[in-house]
């Protein structure tokens, strides 16, 4: 387990974690219905143009099967953990596909239709990135101006809030993750 340093109320924590669990799960991630929209913080789109990010709009975004949509099996096993081990409610879970040629620059997710559904400010979200695979060349991850290659499937990143964060994909194959929300 990795833990990167803020100081908060006198105590040393953590602004994100790097750590894992078993894989259970089969591949039926690959299988689901995976739709791209549009990256939903037009203001950050035009700050990313303006540093010289200059691809097609589509290509910052991967493509998502979100919640509420037929997910895998194993899914409510992926929740019962989170309530368990991190003691989360309302867990949003959201599967992502980045194709080749997906960036998605630095940026921090504003948790816009969570926060309302929830009645939460922006500091009592956590968010989990849940690798499905194994790192691949050219599969590319960035918390908190830190990158997380050469991964196994089952590694994850936790934060809590705005911590910064980017990814890639200028490998071969699809970049697989599980995109996760809750609330304590």
């Amino acid at each position: 387990m990795i833990l990167m340093n803020i100081h908060t109320q006198g105590y040393m924590m953590s602004k994100y974690k790097i750590d894992n669990i078993k894989p259970f799960w089969d591949e039926q991630y690959k299988d689901l219905h995976y739709i791209k929209e549009p990256f939903n913080d037009q203001d950050k789109v035009d700050v990313w143009r303006k540093d010289g990010y200059v691809h097609p709009e589509y290509l910052y975004t991967g493509m998502m099967c979100k919640h509420g949509e037929k997910h895998p099996s194993w899914t409510p096993q992926i929740v019962e953990w989170l309530e368990k081990d991190f003691g989360w409610k309302d867990v949003g879970v959201n599967y992502y596909r980045m194709e080749t040629g997906c960036i998605l620059p630095a940026h921090s997710d504003i948790y816009k239709q969570y926060t309302e559904m929830f009645n939460l400010r922006l500091d009592q979200v956590e968010r989990i990135l849940l690798f499905m695979e194994d790192w691949k060349s050219g599969h590319y991850f960035e918390v908190d101006g830190n990158p997380i290659m050469d991964y196994k499937a089952g590694t994850y990143a936790w934060w809590i809030g705005d911590v910064e964060h980017m990814a890639a994909n200028i490998g071969k194959g699809y970049r697989y993750t599980l995109q996760l929300t809750g609330h304590k």
